[in-house]
């Protein structure tokens, strides 16, 4: 067998496992939505029902029935929303100090950010907590969006994005006149591109399933997140399996839009941070 045919054979043989893994993956997908899609009598049928013999959307209309779903969707995106304008202004703002900006102190203080990720988040919730309380910010959107003002990992991630930007372009819009805000604006962000996409994804995904810190600080049923929501489908006793994948199927559509539309950003934002350190 000559090199041409052994490239060959070993290119079907990856595209085989590629496809045979992509299968392996989706099955669990596959199975949330034919269990959406069964009547309450035959979740249980056996022998399985992997296709519904007789699907039905009830299981839909019960998720808005229970809870005011479509309100907590709409919680969900504009906190997430604005948890990820707040992340992206934050962490830029803070990684073109530390790369742009001389200043004393910088390189500890940094390291200081970076040692913060380190932290567990559990550790954090009640001291988290107190400071809301203490600014009668509990039960309020304000309480569960504040955290994005700190984000180690997104400071992290824009600096060595733009560790990798000549400062020979903010020299030059230097001598023209620009001051820092005009640079950090107008050459800085549009660079850094990328890297904030990837951010920005990666933060959506974040706050968009994050459970435990809006449970800690939402009480009130109109305010809830849809992470909330989909627990509360649970029953006391029992759960209704069907009711459970609409929700959380109806959960996933905004992250795969949002996945889909950033995709190649996120790719090409994830190289340009491994190239340089």
């Amino acid at each position: 067998m000559n090199r041409k045919a052994k490239n060959r054979l070993g290119d079907v043989g990856f595209y085989i496992i590629s496809i045979v893994i992509a299968v392996i993956v989706m099955i669990p997908f596959f199975w949330m939505l034919s269990t959406s899609l069964k009547s309450k009598g035959a979740l249980m049928a056996l022998p399985v029902q992997w296709i519904p013999e007789e699907p039905t959307r009830d299981a839909y209309a019960q998720v808005f029935k229970r809870f005011p779903f479509l309100r907590a969707v709409g919680n969900s995106i504009f906190i997430t929303v604005s948890y990820v304008l707040i992340t992206i202004l934050s962490s830029s703002m803070a990684a073109f100090a530390f790369t742009k900006i001389q200043f004393p102190f910088a390189d500890g203080i940094f390291k200081l950010y970076l040692a913060s990720m380190m932290i567990p988040t559990q550790v954090t919730l009640i001291p988290l907590f107190i400071i809301m309380n203490g600014m009668s910010l509990t039960d309020t959107y304000a309480s569960v969006i504040c955290p994005s003002l700190f984000k180690a990992f997104g400071i992290f991630l824009l600096v060595q994005n733009m560790r990798s930007v000549p400062n020979d372009f903010i020299e030059a819009a230097q001598i023209d006149g620009a001051g820092m805000w005009y640079i950090y604006r107008k050459i800085m962000l549009p660079l850094s591109a990328p890297a904030i996409a990837t951010l920005g994804i990666t933060t959506f995904m974040d706050s968009w399933n994050d459970y435990l810190w809006p449970l800690v600080m939402l009480s009130d049923k109109n305010k809830m997140t849809i992470t909330l929501a989909l627990n509360s489908l649970n029953g006391q006793y029992a759960t209704e399996y069907n009711v459970l994948m609409a929700g959380s199927l109806i959960s996933m559509i905004p992250i795969i839009i949002v996945y889909i539309g950033a995709n190649s950003r996120m790719k090409s934002g994830i190289m340009v941070g491994g190239v340089k350190g």
